[in-house]
């Protein structure tokens, strides 16, 4: 399996791109994050998808990306095509809240996805969700959620308690605020 690629993006096609790796052009299908990381050398996160009559690519900017990504393909009814426009339509954080807050809506609007499947979505990745940690760290740093994880609260009740608390406080304005919205 592919997992990761290094190299120069040579051209575009449609949602793809181009990526050439010592002189192999590989076509990935890609996020808009990864079109935006510009014309020079570039390393991108890979989903590989074999079928007996294709091999096909998947390119994320970052690892969380990706991972939300093969998160939705474990979900029914829902494709590598799905599973793309999903992803790019928002940052993951946007997207575990969306879920922890149980916005069937905010699916509903990507298209390709009906009531249906966006309430399977949101209702198989909540229970995922509880028990991973897909994160939001770059660089290491301790998160607000991941304060009201330690503090005993499960990963769900954390992204809901912080879903409509502002982003750019500081964590412990951020906890404090989601502490006493519960209280």
């Amino acid at each position: 399996m592919i997992a990761r690629l290094r190299g120069q993006i040579s051209g575009r096609a449609g949602s793809g791109l181009i990526l050439d790796v010592n002189g192999v052009g590989y076509l990935v299908n890609a996020t808009p994050s990864v079109h935006r990381l510009g014309d020079g050398e570039v390393t991108i996160e890979v989903h590989t998808v074999v079928r007996e009559d294709a091999l096909q690519l998947y390119g994320f900017a970052t690892a969380d990306e990706r991972e939300l990504f093969e998160m939705l393909l474990s979900v029914s009814g829902v494709g590598p095509k799905v599973a793309l426009a999903i992803v790019s339509g928002s940052t993951p954080a946007e997207l575990r809240r969306a879920i922890a807050r149980d916005d069937v809506k905010r699916f509903q609007a990507i298209p390709g996805i009906g009531l249906k499947t966006a309430q399977r979505v949101v209702l198989e990745l909540k229970a995922k969700l509880v028990g991973l940690d897909i994160g939001d760290r770059d660089n290491g740093d301790l998160t607000a959620r991941d304060a009201l994880v330690e503090l005993g609260w499960s990963l769900v009740d954390a992204e809901r308690a912080l879903a409509d608390v502002d982003s750019d406080l500081p964590i412990e304005e951020q906890v404090r605020h989601a502490l006493r919205a519960a209280a």
